[in-house]
């Protein structure tokens, strides 16, 4: 059961707008990349995340997704995205106050997965 704020007003959602809310948050996170992104720049936090390290941490993942992958996560203000001024230039990626509302749904994908490959194993 999922509720709304509609003009400061708590409801209840309709099926339509959950399957809406589910659709709507698969376009943003979903694929194969975006959440591990994320995750990766959350178990960083406090390092430099720069182009080269994501791209060396998150495995498999080519320089042109990773660069596609960082600019959807920007557009959706879920990652900032800074320009040092430094010779060469150096980028360097954090999540922002927003991006990190994201995080407990990837502590419970990541729990999820983990039962997940436990009862397959068993």
């Amino acid at each position: 059961m999922a509720f709304i704020n509609i003009n400061g007003n708590i409801q209840e959602a309709t099926c339509e707008q959950e399957l809406a809310a589910i659709k709507d948050s698969l376009e943003i996170l979903g694929g194969k990349w975006k959440l591990r992104i994320m995750r990766q720049l959350n178990n960083r936090i406090a390092e430099n995340n720069t182009f080269k390290k994501l791209q060396r941490e998150v495995d498999g993942i080519s320089a042109k997704m990773l660069s596609k992958e960082l600019q959807d996560l920007e557009l959706n203000m879920l990652i900032s995205r800074t320009v040092m001024d430094t010779r060469p230039i150096t980028v360097k990626y954090s999540i922002t106050e927003y991006g990190l509302s994201v995080l407990p749904v990837t502590e419970t994908l990541v729990q999820w997965g983990l039962n997940h490959r436990q009862k397959i194993k068993a």
